[in-house]
């Protein structure tokens, strides 16, 4: 049993009993019966029962952000543009469901047909963080159903509640229409179920979003079986903004990219690289900006700023402002908790570090924003691309030829690359996901639905000879 709390005051909300591998053996059995059942059905009907869940989660928005709000910790709007995110993935999945396939090619060969066939891969398991606890398993969940495949949920243990009240959601939706409810399984549990996933041969893939850290652990033991494997784990990103720059984009960009969830998003802006003829003028009016940002309860419809998620961040956050002034970087806001119940910390910049400080290339899941001084393009390109992670970028400028170079081979090196929005925010029609150590794995729209599908080049003779392809004789 697994007590959440709620990080705006540390108090408990609920129990919630977690699953033993014996629960997990018996789910992924009947998850699996399920699958039979589920891939029978053409792909325009299940999309109209992902459209269906679509609508129940509508129905049910406000209420489930709350609960995003009260056992995560983000802001109410937030919790509910969570949920709302997962209702544009529904809908989208349910146009794309009349559009999967692929193409018919041409045959060298008279009287043969070549065509590319896609099938559901199964079972996809899908194991999610504590950060966006509706939002990533909708992402997986409803691409996946729409190709076919059943779904096996690890939610994070701190938001056991919104799983379960998600996957009721969907339940009731399936149960309605006389489908077994373990097309979309839910098993709540620790590290030992997330390792028995990781290593089971009948998880056909499995998607993981979390740390860089765990992820490779994961990569590694799906790939000693030859699994297939989705990774959406760290990033270090990046804004960079030229003296050409809007500031009055640049301003509340920074704030919500840096400040955001409470620097919990793996898209938060954690490096803000201005050209040093603006440096000081931005840090000013960021740090003015930030002085009037609203902390409070976050299901309070005025806060603009929430807690942190547990006390071990709360001690992270500190443990990294303190190793950023060991390193010579100056506080110049922000760096303390703040003096009320809960997890609540000053969102928080640091400039005066080296842009190669160890603790700027650290992913540190908090709102901490360093600021640092470039001359030239060239070297900030490099800068943007020299930490490990590869997630999200963004340039604030007016310069055409700059922007395309920053699109272009030698600019951003990461999944997501922004001119003059933040690094956050994704839409859901494109591809979310990132380089390097961020896993490359991708999500949501483009081609991500392939990554759930398995692929067949099919070659059909409706000829009464037997050519062979390259011209080869064998007789």
């Amino acid at each position: 049993v697994v007590t959440t709390y709620c990080p705006a005051n540390n108090e408990p909300i609920a129990s919630v009993r977690q699953g033993n591998l014996e629960d997990y053996e018996e789910t992924v059995k009947k998850a699996k019966e399920a699958w039979k059942v589920w891939a029978d059905i053409p792909a325009p009907k299940r999309g109209e029962i992902v459209r269906q869940i679509g609508d129940a989660l509508r129905q049910k928005i406000k209420v489930l952000g709350s609960l995003v709000s009260l056992e995560m910790g983000k802001i109410f709007v937030e919790g509910v543009g969570e949920v709302q995110e997962y209702v544009d993935v529904c809908d989208y999945a349910v146009g794309l469901s009349r559009m999967i396939g692929g193409p018919i090619l041409p045959s060298e060969r008279p009287g043969h047909a070549l065509i590319e066939q896609w099938n559901p891969v199964g079972l996809v398991g899908v194991i999610t963080a504590f950060n966006f606890p509706v939002a990533v398993y909708g992402w997986n969940s409803a691409i996946a159903m729409i190709c076919g495949n059943a779904c096996l949920w690890k939610g994070a243990p701190t938001t056991s509640l919104v799983s379960v009240a998600v996957t009721k959601i969907i339940a009731k939706v399936l149960e309605d229409n006389k489908l077994p409810g373990a097309i979309c399984s839910l098993v709540c549990g620790g590290a030992d179920i997330g390792t028995a996933m990781a290593r089971d041969e009948r998880m056909d893939l499995l998607s993981f979003t979390g740390s860089t850290k765990v992820g490779k652990q994961v990569a590694l033991m799906v790939q000693e079986r030859f699994g297939r494997s989705l990774l959406e784990l760290g990033g270090n990103n990046a804004i960079i903004v030229f003296e050409d720059a809007d500031l009055k984009l640049v301003i509340p960009s920074a704030l919500f990219a840096a400040v955001g969830t409470a620097g919990q998003r793996c898209t938060t802006a954690r490096r803000l690289f201005l050209h040093e003829s603006i440096h000081d003028e931005v840090v000013a009016k960021l740090a003015k900006a930030y002085a009037q940002v609203r902390v409070g309860d976050p299901w309070d419809s005025d806060t603009l700023y929430g807690p942190l998620h547990t006390k071990e961040a709360v001690k992270m956050f500190l443990d990294a402002v303190e190793q950023a002034k060991q390193q010579g970087g100056s506080v110049v806001c922000g760096g303390k908790v703040i003096n009320r119940p809960g997890n609540y910390v000053e969102p928080t910049i640091v400039t005066g570090l080296p842009h190669n400080a160890p603790i700027v290339h650290t992913e540190t899941f908090a709102p901490i924003l360093y600021v640092l001084k470039f001359k030239e393009e060239e070297e900030v390109f490099a800068w943007n691309n020299e930490v490990k992670q590869g997630l999200s970028s963004s340039i604030f400028t007016k310069d055409l030829g700059r922007i395309f170079r920053w699109l272009g081979p030698k600019g951003s090196d990461c999944g997501i690359v922004n001119v003059n929005i933040p690094t956050s925010g994704a839409e859901i029609g494109g591809a979310f996901g990132g380089e390097k150590h961020t896993g490359g794995g991708r999500e949501s729209g483009s081609d991500s639905w392939k990554l759930y599908m398995r692929r067949s080049t099919c070659t059909i003779n409706y000829s009464k000879d037997l050519p062979l392809a390259q011209g080869i004789k064998f007789q």
